[in-house]
């Protein structure tokens, strides 16, 4: 076992691979001599070259366009997009890089698109943004967004050997956490949500960030005499629904955590799934917590309202099952 932190287990997940494959390359702005503006690549290029770790220029155009073109002629490929939000700017081609579905399966693309999603950093409404249910409603993407650094090491490699199209979420604000994470290969499983607390009471749905918060709340939660169960969702597409309403179909009531904006985030989903399948499970109408439907603030006091904290979720659980 070792240390990790969230940012050393990204580098540490790819470096996996890519001595696993050697035909494996990365793409991106500044991830080879500068390590990445996150820190997340240090030691890739030093350790496998210029011609497999690729700077490239400002341009998230061009980086998924010859990220896309290599996977479709057999290249596996990460390609990272710095921030998340630039996802608008390429969204074309990653919304038709799903070539398996439109070559009757004879053109796979073995593409992950990593970036870098979420606030809490103070970087205004123009690089704090949480785009993951942009992706999700993409039919052909698979859509990850782990909390902890074993999971980034477990699915990163899960989605760097998967055959299609992977966006995979990492959160600005967990890049310092830290967990003994093992040091021989590890390896995940896409569409496989957790129970990272066991309850009875209640089922708290989290996911990237939300996770800590959430455990956060259930702490408090539970010195009420409340027993919140929480699920960390850890990939949006496949979505582990058995899971879900398990836990549901156990607690009888359901909470979601998002730090997507309100409207059409991905909570409204699992809303709709567990009202159409549980309907029956459920002791109360189902409460999502989210960001409210706006642009998020630079101001750190804003952007600390906008986005849920473990106290509003304690709070919000505690109104609705007093």
């Amino acid at each position: 076992m070792a240390e990790l932190t969230y940012r050393q287990a990204v580098a540490h997940g790819i470096a996996q691979e890519m001595r696993r494959d050697p035909d494996l390359v990365m793409l991106g702005e500044d991830i080879a001599g500068a390590g990445g503006v996150f820190k997340t690549t240090v030691g890739l290029l030093e350790e496998f070259g210029p011609r497999r770790v690729r700077d490239t220029p400002i341009s998230e155009q061009a980086i998924l366009g010859a990220a896309m073109g290599a996977a479709m002629t057999g290249v596996p490929v990460i390609a990272e997009i710095m921030f998340s939000d630039f996802l608008a700017v390429c969204f074309d081609i990653l919304a038709n890089a799903k070539s398996r579905y439109m070559t009757a399966g004879q053109v796979s693309v073995p593409m992950v698109v990593r970036t870098a999603n979420g606030g809490g950093s103070r970087f205004g409404a123009q690089h704090s943004q949480s785009v993951e249910n942009w992706c999700m409603m993409i039919p052909g993407l698979k859509v990850v967004a782990p909390s902890t650094p074993g999971d980034v090491v477990g699915l990163l490699a899960a989605a760097v050997r998967d055959p299609d199209p992977v966006v995979f979420f990492e959160h600005k604000s967990l890049m310092a956490t830290k967990e003994d994470v093992e040091e021989a290969e590890i390896l995940d499983e896409l569409g496989k949500a957790r129970i990272v607390r066991e309850g009875t009471d209640c089922t708290i749905v989290a996911l990237a960030l939300m996770v800590p918060r959430a455990l956060e709340a259930a702490e408090r939660l539970a010195s009420d005499g409340i027993s919140a169960e929480v699920i960390d969702v850890r990939t949006l597409v496949p979505l582990d629904t058995e899971t879900i309403l398990g836990s549901v179909a156990k607690t009888s009531r359901l909470f979601t955590v998002e730090e997507n904006p309100r409207l059409c985030g991905w909570g409204a989903e699992i809303t709709s799934i567990v009202s159409e399948e549980a309907f029956w499970d459920l002791d109360g109408p189902i409460v999502r917590i989210t960001t409210p439907h706006i642009p998020l603030p630079a101001a750190d006091a804003l952007e600390d309202m906008a986005i849920p904290s473990a106290d509003r979720v304690y709070e919000t659980v505690v109104a609705n099952l007093a």
